[in-house]
Parts: C-alpha cells; sequence; structure tokens
C-alpha cells in the first residue's frame, strides 16, 4: 500500500492508483512553484497558486485514506494564507519550507516527485542541535619588546666669543656691613579650624551587563512540544529549527509527564506547547499533575481541534497561558513563540 493511506472500504478498484498518478502531477505543480517562491518569496502570483493547489490536497488526499498528508496541508494552507496576506513579510525561507512540503507530502502519498532535484534546498529534519560550544581564548602572539631609551645628548658646548679671546674673570662681590639683628617675630594667630566637608552624594550605581547564559542553561530547551499528529509535528519541528530553537518533542503523554517531572531546567521555564488530545494521558491531565508536583516550572499552551469558547475557557482557568486552534498556522505560531519565549519583541 502507498504512503501510510487506510483506503475507504467503499472505494471502487483502480480509483486510488487514478488519485495518486494525478497527485504526482500536482506534486510536480507544487514543485514548480516552490522554485518561484525560492526566486522571489513575496511574488503574489506564486503564493495564489500554492495556496490553492494545498487545499486541493487537503480535500482530496483524507477522502483516499491519506490523513496525515491531509493534516499537514491543512497546516501548510494556514501558513501560506498568512503569506499571501502579508507578501512582504520575512518570516521564514518561504522556497525552502514550500520544498520540503513538496518533498514530504510526497513521502506521505508514496509517490515521486516530478524534477524533485531541483526543490529548494531543505535542512534535515532530525534531533535538535547541540548548544553552542564555547570557543578556546586565542593563543597570543609573539610580544614586541620595548626598545630602550636613547641616553640623553650630551649638554652643548658653550660657543667661545669671536675672535677667540677668552671671557674676563668676574669680579668678586664687596662685602656688606653687618645688619642688626631682625625684631622676634610675632605669633600667628591660631587658624581657625576648617569646616568638615559635607558629604558628597555617591554616584549611582553602573547599569550591570545582562547575564551571559551559562553552558548548563544552554543545554536546557526553550520549547517542548507534547504533539501526537505526526504531520503537526514535523511541521513545528521545520519552523523551531529554521529560526534556531532548542527544543524537544514527545508523542505520548504519559512518557512527556514522566520526562518533564525529572527535567532540570536550571531556573528556567522552558515555553511548553501541549495537545489537549493526547494518547494515554490527556493534556489537561498533564497540566495538572505538574501544577502539583513542579510548580511555575513551565508556561503552557495549549493546542487542540476543539476551538470553541468554552475549550479555550477551560483550558485558560485550568492556568494555561494561551491556547493554539488547529490547524495552526507556522508563522503565527512562530510569531507567538517568538513572544512567548522572549526574543526581539
Amino acid at each position: 500500500m502507498p504512503g501510510d493511506a487506510t483506503p475507504p472500504p467503499e472505494l471502487p478498484p483502480g480509483l486510488l492508483a487514478e488519485y495518486l498518478e494525478s497527485a504526482r502531477s500536482q506534486l510536480g505543480v507544487l514543485a514548480g512553484l516552490a522554485h518561484r517562491i525560492a526566486a522571489r518569496s513575496a511574488d503574489r502570483e506564486a503564493l495564489d497558486a500554492l495556496r490553492r493547489e494545498i487545499h486541493k490536497v487537503h480535500g482530496s488526499a483524507g477522502s483516499y485514506g491519506f490523513m496525515d498528508a491531509s493534516r499537514l496541508a491543512a497546516g501548510m494552507e494556514a501558513t501560506v494564507k498568512d503569506w499571501v496576506a502579508h507578501p512582504d513579510d520575512k518570516d521564514v525561507d518561504r522556497g525552502s519550507l514550500a520544498g520540503w512540503f513538496v518533498k514530504r507530502l510526497a513521502e506521505m502519498l508514496g509517490v515521486d516527485v516530478p524534477a524533485a532535484a531541483g526543490l529548494p534546498s531543505m535542512p534535515r529534519v532530525g534531533s535538535p542541535p547541540p548548544p553552542p560550544r564555547p570557543q578556546p581564548p586565542a593563543t597570543p602572539g609573539p610580544v614586541a619588546k620595548p626598545t630602550p631609551p636613547s641616553p640623553p645628548a650630551s649638554p652643548p658646548r658653550k660657543s667661545q666669543p669671536p675672535g677667540g679671546t677668552p671671557p674676563k674673570p668676574t669680579e668678586k662681590p664687596q662685602a656688606r656691613p653687618p645688619q642688626a639683628p631682625a625684631p622676634p617675630a610675632r605669633r600667628p594667630a591660631p587658624a581657625a579650624k576648617p569646616r568638615p566637608a559635607e558629604p558628597r552624594p555617591a554616584p549611582p550605581p553602573a547599569t550591570p551587563p545582562p547575564p551571559v547564559p551559562s553552558r548548563d542553561v544552554l543545554s536546557v530547551p526553550e520549547v517542548i512540544y507534547v504533539e501526537d499528529d505526526a504531520a503537526l509535528a514535523e511541521l513545528l519541528e521545520y519552523g523551531l529549527r529554521a529560526h534556531g530553537y532548542r527544543f524537544l518533542a514527545y508523542r505520548n503523554g504519559r512518557d512527556a509527564l514522566r520526562e518533564l517531572l525529572a527535567l532540570d531546567v536550571r531556573g528556567t521555564h522552558p515555553l511548553l506547547l501541549l495537545d489537549v488530545d493526547l494518547p494515554a494521558l490527556d493534556g489537561y491531565s498533564i497540566l495538572a499533575a505538574l501544577e502539583r508536583e513542579r510548580p511555575g516550572t513551565y508556561r503552557v499552551v495549549f493546542t487542540t481541534v476543539h476551538g470553541t469558547e468554552e475549550e479555550q475557557l477551560r483550558g485558560l482557568e485550568a492556568g494555561a497561558l494561551d491556547y493554539l486552534v488547529k490547524p495552526i498556522s507556522l508563522r503565527v505560531a512562530l510569531e507567538k513563540i517568538k513572544r512567548w519565549v522572549g526574543r526581539g519583541r
């Protein structure tokens, strides 16, 4: 069976093969649009066409049993809608993301991408990069020896007068007659005691430089997301990696809670994107356990398909910082993450 599809039983024989053939042609169109956007990210015509083609994938892939591909297309469609609304906003490398979407969609459908070798370059998706290692101090070069000072020049000799006649000896001064002793000097009046100087106000303390994160802090993730939807998880991973975030990812609620309770955050407060509907343990139960065992350690934002007012209020009353409703636009999610994490207001 191509990809991860579970075709509905009511599909007539051969219809799935026809869909995959049309999907292969559609992927070729998407790859061409990714080329155009890589060359000019504000190409409104290409952005509009990309949104329309992704909308078709969103609507058709699920009907043929490719649910992960349909959800991936839903998130990508919301992202491209934001690109269309803000064509000049450089939030992420659009051509690279569009190329990654085409390649990942082809893998999910189990088909080849026409002219796949010409897709824009895509970063490898895997584990997050390690924290930067401190650079060793530079080896000092040879120190120049100081040049000893030159000895002082000898004083110039007095010039001889013209004619070579030596100067006459100086006459001895005549002795003065002895003078009467001076009367004793009066004792000076005692000087007035100086007034103590008034204390000057101490200068205000200098503003300390911002603290430099230690290597221990740089090993703590800035963002942690718990998401069982593989398509959305990959989209989030792509965006976080492209923007240089340190992050961790979990797919199972029970595993996530066990790790979150044991994680040494070293005084930081990582952002936790927490799906409400998780296998083994739901998001509300995870938040309640964290508030009980490690209150205030994580800043929690719920993600869910249930976007009703009642659901959002329930999440906020449970202690969540905010709420993200699926399908999530990657552009909007990254902008909010930047604000929640505290990067560049």
